[in-house]
């Protein structure tokens, strides 16, 4: 009925008010069986059920111990309050505990999310896992008449892809290392989502893939074991941020145009400084700062990306299952399609495996994938063997798919020219 902080005085002051007594009158509390209540706040509430009376009392019903009694005891309460300050203490302990709940209430929620994305994580590790792909069966349909390459962009929508970037963090003991702020990290997450743009390939999804690859290779490698916690968070934090605000036109698109980007870095890799001014940016704002509480000397050690394991991550695309990858390669495509068509308009060259005239998926692919994917990721299975079936026996497993349909390709383009070259007439004897 009463709050524990109330004082008997106050509640019998309360009482007499209540029942037109003077707030000084002696009063005693009594219960329908004419037992005396002790005057608290844990008293009963009065109810129809379980009424009590309030009882005047004449000073001459109490005797002179008992009034004696209850003038030191009133006294002694009152002189208490006030040299302790109990008010001012409640007051404070109230606030300070409103505080702490709500503190609780939004950092507890990171553990709610972590263990509601476990699950989500399990299964995207399925889907983008690094298994061998030798069985997948060929997906190349053989067309009748030739036409351009115009990719869909089909590529699956990953669930809950922030909640599993927030997990990787704390699977890797990263938030506990660096102090991260929970909340700093869920907005910073948010912040980087925001800073990519709806590309055909070079887009927030692409973002999550490299840093779920970069994730599997730090468990692959053994890496917790091998690297210290400032490499980790550098591999982690590079992998997310390496693509940040992509125009979807590449560097040789900026310098021949002469865009801003090209200008402002002068022409000395003008998207790769753009995605680390944007990262850093992003950083500067304290309510976006996941390093605030890291020593100034590690993070300018953060500054420096751990470049070839990232590289690898961002080019992974072809170690993925087909159904994965193949799809990317057409967002891949559609990209370069839409720059060179641009290039073309304005006058400017144009790279012949971007030009939609030139170029097929198979030719698009075999090349990258010997000349660039199968050396790098090779140089990196000198330091860690065990990447090698996972990741290096798909690319070969790759490249020998996409040179069958190249075969394919070349024996229906020679059939076509035989075919256009037989005189109109011609029968078969």
């Amino acid at each position: 009925m009463f709050s524990r902080h109330c004082r008997p005085s106050d509640i019998k002051e309360l009482l007499c008010t209540t029942v037109g007594l003077a707030r000084d009158t002696l009063i005693m509390l009594m219960d329908q069986d004419d037992a005396i209540l002790a005057i608290d706040p844990t008293m009963p509430s009065n109810t129809p059920s379980s009424p009590y009376r309030v009882v005047p009392l004449s000073p001459g019903q109490l005797t002179e111990e008992e009034d004696l009694l209850q003038n030191v005891l009133t006294q002694v309460a009152d002189q208490f309050s006030r040299i302790f300050k109990v008010n001012d203490l409640k007051t404070e302990i109230s606030s300070r505990l409103a505080a702490l709940e709500k503190r609780v209430e939004l950092e507890g929620l990171k553990v709610v999310e972590i263990e509601k994305c476990k699950s989500d994580l399990k299964i995207l590790q399925d889907e983008l896992s690094l298994g061998n792909r030798s069985n997948t069966p060929c997906k190349h349909t053989i067309m009748e008449e030739p036409v351009k390459l115009t990719p869909q962009r089909d590529v699956p929508k990953y669930p809950k892809m922030l909640s599993c970037l927030e997990y990787m963090y704390h699977d890797l003991g990263l938030v506990e290392e660096f102090n991260m702020n929970p909340i700093i990290l869920k907005r910073w997450l948010l912040s980087i989502q925001e800073n990519y743009r709806n590309n055909p390939f070079h887009n927030f999804r692409h973002c999550f893939c490299v840093t779920q690859m970069m994730y599997g290779m730090i468990h692959l490698c053994e890496l917790q074991e091998r690297l210290t916690p400032t490499d980790l968070v550098i591999l982690m934090t590079g992998a997310i941020c390496h693509d940040l605000d992509h125009p979807g036109y590449n560097n040789a698109y900026q310098i021949n145009a002469r865009t801003e980007l090209a200008v402002r870095y002068n022409d000395i890799s003008p998207l790769e400084n753009h995605h680390c001014a944007v990262a850093f940016q992003i950083l500067s704002q304290p309510e976006c700062n996941i390093f605030a509480n890291v020593d100034p000397d590690v993070f300018k050690q953060i500054r420096q990306l751990k470049m070839l394991l990232i590289k690898c991550c961002d080019i992974s695309n072809e170690v993925r299952p087909t159904e994965v990858a193949d799809p990317w390669v057409d967002c891949l495509l559609e990209e370069y399609f839409t720059q060179s068509d641009r290039e073309k308009s304005e006058g400017l060259p144009v790279a012949p495996f971007m030009d939609r005239d030139k170029v097929t998926k198979p030719t698009a692919q075999i090349g990258f994938i010997k000349f660039v994917l199968i050396p790098t990721f090779e140089t990196l299975m000198k330091l860690f063997p065990q990447i090698e079936e996972a990741t290096v026996q798909p690319l070969r497993d790759s490249r020998d798919r996409y040179e069958e349909l190249k075969q394919i390709d070349d024996a229906m383009n020679e059939l076509r020219k035989k075919t256009e070259n037989i005189p109109l007439g011609w029968k078969k004897n």
